[in-house]
């Protein structure tokens, strides 16, 4: 008897945390479309340099956005679970949009990098070691 109870209530939580990430998706495309809207309106006739740094933020800005509602998508689609590679893959994604607007000293640039190469090594290691399991089945 308290099975059931525990099943429909781990069915309503789940239900409700799918509408919430539904609505999570939509406010995420809302500021997509704001984003391209700002493209188009501000940036696109490229007057001088400083739109141009505009226009590669707004679309580092939109890739990461694209980024989070693939997660979101595939963490519903998975029945509530997300893979670290699409956590590794944003965090890529957000460290290169860092680097490309970075004005600062070479240092910061370096560690930039550095970290790249480390998140670019674990997703190597990662997909090594799901081979590795595949080979035994």
């Amino acid at each position: 008897m308290k099975e059931n109870y525990f099943l429909k209530f781990e069915k309503a939580i789940s239900t409700i945390v799918d509408i919430l990430l539904a609505l999570l998706i939509i406010v995420v495309v809302i500021v997509m479309g704001e984003g391209i809207f700002n493209i188009i309106l501000h940036v696109i006739p490229l007057n001088n340099v400083s739109e141009l740094t505009l226009l590669i933020e707004e679309i580092a800005t939109l890739f990461i956005l694209l980024e989070v509602i693939l997660m979101l998508l595939r963490y519903i689609k998975e029945g509530h679970h997300i893979p670290v590679r699409y956590l590794i893959l944003i965090s890529i994604t957000a460290i290169l949009r860092e680097l490309l607007l970075a004005h600062g000293n070479g240092a910061n640039s370096l560690l930039l990098s550095i970290s790249i190469l480390v998140l670019v090594a674990v997703l190597f290691l990662l997909e090594k070691v799901k081979a590795f399991h595949k080979g035994e089945k």
